[in-house]
């Protein structure tokens, strides 16, 4: 009897474990669909057809970005498999390169724009009744701040109520342009550069906004809604050998104990774990030039540092671990750090 209580209890963990995985998605993140364009930031039209095709082919669900943020805040069930597709800056190249390939597949996707950009007239980005019309064919237009700051960074002789104040209007002003033009606004922000810090995000929960960011991860129920993560799929990372591993990805459950913004050189990076479908001994994080330093505090707690000193301005640490319960796929977080002078 008691060996079958002790199947019984390990079998409802093991589902437990394996529905609670179902709740997971990937937000991929693009910039520019060009050829003539700097690589860093971009992909080719051929390569992008070549992404969704891999996505309808392999029987991926790309929804609307708000059904994956909905479901997170309401703790729902987000079906494995599912992926939202997403552009920062609105670039011209999004209306005559991308689209056409986004309608060819009727997918939905997401496009962040900067509105003072936009009513400046820049000849870079779309106009709004290019934005209008792109909503009319499965577009959704959400706020990327009014024109591409560094939106944590104090300007000179600033108080830090002066910073609140005009980041309140920054953020508020550009959704309200957003709602006047093209009818929906969703209050999501998508951070300039991927950088943002604690006074940030605090603010932007404060006005009821989704904070997203520009580092990697798969998305679950705990989420923070604060700096949601997207996968980048332009330049190096639109290689699709190495991009289906991330669509395939898992979100870790996890609290995180770290500053995003530091003068600190060394940063340490503090993981505390709600869940832990993995072994501690495949737990592995990367640093570009740079080797991580891993130190296990207890059983659910993990704390990663840079062996050598980062170089001023962004730095990234990855973390992945092979999931038990989904043999083949892995878990995958990132933390941004900005190194400021």
């Amino acid at each position: 009897m008691a060996s079958k209580k002790v199947f019984h209890l390990s079998l409802g963990l093991f589902l437990s474990l394996y529905f609670c995985l179902a709740q997971a998605a990937v937000i991929l993140q693009y910039h520019h669909v060009s050829e003539t364009l700097p690589r860093v930031t971009s992909l080719s039209e051929s390569e992008f057809s070549d992404h969704l095709s891999f996505l309808k082919e392999h029987d991926y669900q790309v929804v609307p970005l708000h059904q994956i943020i909905e479901a997170i805040k309401q703790q729902k069930s987000i079906p494995d498999k599912t992926v939202a597709l997403t552009f920062d800056d609105g670039f011209i190249n999004n209306f005559t390169q991308a689209a056409p390939i986004l309608k060819r597949f009727n997918y939905p996707y997401t496009i962040f724009v900067n509105p003072q950009l936009i009513d400046e007239g820049k000849s870079y980005v779309m106009d709004w009744q290019q934005l209008r019309e792109l909503s009319k064919t499965g577009a959704f237009i959400a706020n990327h701040s009014a024109k591409h700051d560094y939106l944590h960074v104090l300007e000179e002789g600033e108080s830090f109520a002066q910073w609140q104040e005009r980041m309140r209007h920054d953020i508020t002003h550009s959704e309200l342009r957003i709602k006047q033009e093209i009818g929906h606004n969703f209050k999501y922000l998508a951070y300039p550069y991927g950088e943002f810090n604690q006074d940030l995000q605090e603010l932007v929960a404060e006005l009821g906004f989704v904070g997203i960011g520009q580092h990697s991860g798969a998305v679950g129920k705990h989420t923070d809604l604060t700096r949601v993560p997207r996968f980048p799929a332009s330049g190096i990372y639109a290689n699709l050998e190495t991009l289906k591993t991330k669509i395939a990805s898992l979100p870790f459950a996890f609290k995180v104990d770290a500053k995003s913004v530091t003068h600190n050189t060394k940063p340490s990076l503090k993981l505390s774990f709600l869940e832990k479908d993995f072994n501690y001994r495949l737990f592995n994080c990367f640093i570009a030039g740079n080797k991580a330093k891993i130190t296990w505090l207890s059983d659910n707690q993990v704390e990663i540092q840079a062996e050598k000193e980062l170089s001023e301005g962004r730095s990234r640490y990855n973390c992945t671990a092979p999931s038990k319960a989904k043999p083949g796929r892995f878990y995958w977080l990132s933390h941004p750090f900005v190194i400021a002078n």
